[in-house]
């Protein structure tokens, strides 16, 4: 196969392959690799129709679109015409969305060809991928392990060569983390980079479509094609689409990093390690890298999920059994009493945990309390993080205080697995981009990656520098799409 999209449709243009044939080589591949539970539905039959529809075109001599014949699967939030969206939940079961997700309908449009939709943590509300109604992902590389989460589908997917690409949907670490954990690339872009609408709504002012690739010029192409302006969608960035292109300069970057995190008592010695080695490496390769003190590292969790658990019970209201979805089988009179059954039928215990915590931190007598205050501290973030990148180009940070742990480890303690988003959710806080790049391998024999981040709109410097480090850390065995 190939090891990126560029060299895929080059081999297209040459007619050495067809859209066809690739399509036809990722569903027995997907079908291989069944066990592993990376898709909750896979479009077989449409995928096929639609790649052949594209190599008699491309025969016909029509010039090829952006994304001619690229496989890519989607997150299970993530609407796509007449196809299920479940958010990996009951309360779902059996709805199709109405019409396309911005997001998908650019990626059609350019002729990308999508082959299914990918299992996840219900809602988006998890770090394992242990909270899906279809059961959990396994991680391709040890499958006792979890592939991080919530879209854990999504990056084992191509984590296992089931696609060339992936979307998924990051509110706290969602791509980032799972990216981590899989070893791939996982790109959370800026909040409004790429359109909501058609997102599933976790926490509106955090959700963000990522995307997981194996190569930073994919990435970098997807991004491309799914940006801009969007009228559905109040938030998206009012800017037009424009090109990531990756230059090979030899600029030097200005670079921070908080000690708080690389010294933190929950990072794995080995990882932190591996950061402060890097850190090294780059200081004699020319690069200015300079610690800095951030004094509000440990209140960014509990800022966090006062806010989206918050912004959860509001937008999961809207799931109540009437209009669409789930509905109780039980004889129920009263209507509080059946959306009560119906809603606890429905979601799934984490599910449930979080509109529970979000309801509470609404409540009169608690608002001022939790809520205001989880809204000062952000404010403060987006301060500090403006002064940071006032005078740095970018700031990296440790994806995961340890690499992909097993399954049932912490999902009996709801307080220690929300404490490993320590990293990842000071992105979303603040809806400045964020990148993990799998740099480095633990002597456990997981992967491990370091997280960058930049000042939010500047994507291209974040796909400069993470190209930097990727050649840096070039593996001898390409990975093939």
């Amino acid at each position: 196969m190939f090891t990126n999209i560029q060299q895929y449709q080059a081999a297209l243009e040459d007619f050495t392959t067809s859209c066809q044939d690739t399509v036809i080589h990722y569903l027995h591949k997907i079908e291989a690799n069944k066990h592993l539970n990376a898709f909750t539905y896979v479009y077989a039959d449409e995928a096929l129709q639609r790649a052949r529809m594209l190599d008699e075109n491309r025969k016909a001599g029509a010039p090829p679109k952006k994304l001619h014949g690229v496989v890519i699967a989607i997150k299970d939030v993530i609407c796509y015409k007449d196809h299920p969206v479940t958010a990996a939940s009951k309360i779902l079961h059996g709805f199709k969305s109405l019409y396309n997700s911005t997001a998908v309908q650019r990626l059609v449009d350019e002729d990308a060809i999508i082959i299914g939709s990918c299992n996840c943590d219900e809602f988006a509300m998890g770090s394992s991928n242990e909270n899906s109604a279809y059961g959990k992902v396994l991680n391709a590389l040890d499958t006792s392990k979890v592939p991080g989460g919530s879209s854990g589908g999504s990056a084992v997917a191509v984590q296992a060569g089931l696609c060339m690409a992936s979307l998924g949907s990051d509110t706290g670490g969602s791509v980032r983390q799972p990216a981590d954990f899989c070893g791939i690339i996982g790109l959370k872009p800026s909040y409004g980079r790429i359109s909501r609408h058609g997102l599933l709504a976790y926490a509106s002012s955090f959700d963000q479509i990522g995307i997981f690739g194996n190569s930073i010029p994919d990435i970098a192409l997807l991004l491309s094609v799914m940006s801009g302006a969007d009228d559905y969608d109040s938030t998206a960035i009012q800017e037009s689409s424009r090109s990531y292109e990756i230059t090979d300069s030899s600029k030097k970057y200005n670079i921070a990093y908080f000690r708080e995190a690389v010294q933190h008592p929950s990072l794995d010695a080995e990882i932190s390690n591996a950061i402060l080695l890097l850190i090294d490496e780059l200081r004699k390769e020319g690069h200015q890298v300079t610690e800095m003190n951030f004094d509000l590292l440990d209140y960014v969790v509990p800022a966090y999920y006062v806010l989206t658990t918050a912004e959860a019970s509001s937008n999961l209201s809207r799931y109540d059994g009437i209009r669409y979805g789930h509905q109780t089988k039980e004889s129920i009179s009263d209507l509080t009493d059946f959306y009560k059954q119906t809603r606890s039928e429905g979601f799934g215990r984490e599910v449930q945990r979080r509109i529970m915590l979000g309801t509470f931190v609404l409540s009169s007598g608690y608002y001022d309390a939790y809520f205001s205050k989880a809204q000062q501290v952000r404010r403060l973030l987006v301060n500090k993080t403006a002064a940071v990148f006032a005078e740095f180009d970018a700031l990296i940070m440790p994806t995961s205080p340890a690499t992909a742990f097993g399954f049932g480890d912490k999902s009996d303690d709801p307080v220690t697995m929300y404490l490993a988003d320590i990293f990842t959710v000071f992105a979303n806080l603040t809806g400045i981009p964020g990148i993990s790049l799998p740099l480095f391998k633990h002597s456990n024999g997981m992967p491990f990656g370091i997280q960058v981040m930049t000042k939010k709109t500047d994507e291209l410097t974040l796909l400069e520098i993470s190209e930097l480090l990727l050649k840096k850390h070039k593996t001898d065995q390409p990975v093939t799409i």
